[in-house]
């Protein structure tokens, strides 16, 4: 049975490592991806009506709500290394077990970190410096979309499942859906649409948390359909030596979201603390980059699927086309979102907000950000390809030393000790990012994941 015939996204074979192939298998995942973001968009377009304020709160504590979660979420991601490699080398029956093992300790530890978090809120964005109606709006944000993450915990394993057979059309549908409940409930609840009650930035936080565990739910009552009962997807109680043989892989992962994402929260913190415009300006600014970003973990997830593919087949030279194919698209895909950041920023800007200061504000981001999310593209889809290989603890230690003694080093020296600005700091994020790319791209080439046993 071959794994590039038996799903649903590669119905005719291509070329092994081909553009065609990597394509084939990441279009569906960068509409999921932009699906997805728009979850984001839509509550930051909405409630950016409400004020400055109001859209710097969404896009503060959403920082922080992902920084805490991105060690459940990165870890869960594992699945799709397991899964992959068993499904290369003709043991689907295994992929199932896999997915079993990772949900008994992803997700109750997920449910963990809400009933620890959901009465320390408040208090800990308090003590962060930035204004008190900032940190009260995106306390009450935090407190009533924390029930959602669990939701996106089960999400984030079993769609690491589908990506991993190769089936990622399945999770496409299935955001798609879940970001038009988002986007009607947003629409009611936060301005009172629908006979629904007018709760502004809180009533964005509920449409998040109800749109995660529908998606969530779904994707699980496609996991237990019959029709995937070849991959073992029945019940598999805890296992306690393959779970250890998940953690190995997957915490490594987890840390690496969770530092790189960390360090991007105590750097949006230092944008906080210019003003709650500057706030707002750079969460309309990280909304448009999500354009791009959201087409990197695209090309991501298929070359973490093919290379882990190809590894499992033992065909290494695949594996290194597959990598080569996917920088090539970032490339295209990244180029696009940079030539219209360059020749449109006032109408992109205007999708979040009219407030002018905000506006003054975001123009000159965008011309950086046409550098900043290329070098993003490339890390993002090196991060994968080498995942896909089982190269997981590497990466987590360089990407931790670069986040926190680089990158945020150069973002506040040029940001505040150098007085340029909201711009300044993220100069410095880019030029920080453009040296972990060429990290991360330098190691896959050196092909010592070909090595590495999981």
């Amino acid at each position: 049975m071959s794994p590039a015939t038996d799903n649903p996204t590669l119905s005719v074979t291509p070329v092994r490592g081909s553009l065609r192939e990597v394509w084939l298998l990441a279009y569906p995942v960068v509409v999921t991806q932009l699906s997805a973001t728009l979850m984001g968009v839509t509550d930051s377009a909405m409630v950016g009506r409400l004020g400055p304020t109001e859209l710097a709160a969404v896009g503060f504590g959403a920082i922080w709500i992902w920084t805490i979660f991105s060690l459940f979420y990165g870890t869960a991601t594992g699945v799709q290394t397991f899964v992959s490699q068993a499904d290369g080398a003709g043991n689907p029956e295994r992929c199932g077990g896999w997915t079993w093992q990772a949900m008994w300790v992803v997700v109750p530890a997920a449910a963990l970190a809400v009933l620890a978090l959901q009465p320390l809120a408040g208090g800990l964005l308090g003590l962060l410096g930035t204004s008190p109606e900032l940190s009260g709006a995106a306390s009450s944000y935090m407190k009533v979309r924390l029930p959602g993450e669990v939701g996106f915990a089960v999400w984030m394993v079993v769609n690491s499942f589908f990506r991993g057979i190769g089936d990622t059309r399945t999770p496409m549908v299935v955001a798609i859906g879940v970001n038009l409940l988002n986007a009607a409930l947003d629409y009611g609840l936060i301005f009172g649409n629908f006979g629904l009650p007018a709760w502004g930035v809180t009533g964005a936080a509920v449409a998040t948390a109800i749109a995660q565990w529908t998606g969530a739910l779904i994707l699980l009552l496609r996991f237990r359909r019959r029709g995937l009962r070849r991959f073992g997807t029945q019940p598999v109680a805890p296992q306690l030596h393959n779970v250890k043989r998940f953690l190995r892989v997957g915490v490594p992962i987890g840390g690496q979201w969770c530092v790189g994402v960390a360090s991007f929260a105590v750097f949006t913190t230092i944008v906080a603390r210019m003003g709650d415009e500057s706030m707002a300006a750079s969460q309309a600014f990280i909304m448009l980059l999500s354009l791009s970003f959201m087409q990197a973990i695209g090309l991501s997830v298929a070359a973490q699927t093919l290379v882990g593919r190809y590894k499992g087949a033992r065909d290494p030279e695949a594996a290194r086309r597959s990598f080569t194919s996917s920088l090539g698209l970032a490339f295209v895909l990244a180029g696009s979102v940079a030539l219209l950041f360059i020749a449109a920023p006032g109408p992109l800007l205007r999708i979040f907000t009219d407030d002018p200061s905000v506006m003054a504000l975001g123009r000159p981001l965008l011309l950086v950000g046409a550098i900043f999310q290329l070098c993003d593209a490339i890390a993002i889809i090196s991060q994968g390809a080498l995942r896909g290989g089982g190269d997981t603890r590497w990466p987590f230690l360089v990407e931790t030393a670069l986040g926190w003694l680089v990158f945020l080093p150069l973002a506040y020296g040029m940001g505040v000790t150098l007085g340029y600005g909201l711009t300044g700091a993220w100069v410095g994020g880019t030029i920080s990012l453009a040296l972990l790319a060429s990290v991360l791209v330098r190691r896959f080439r050196h092909g010592a994941w070909e090595t590495i046993e999981i």
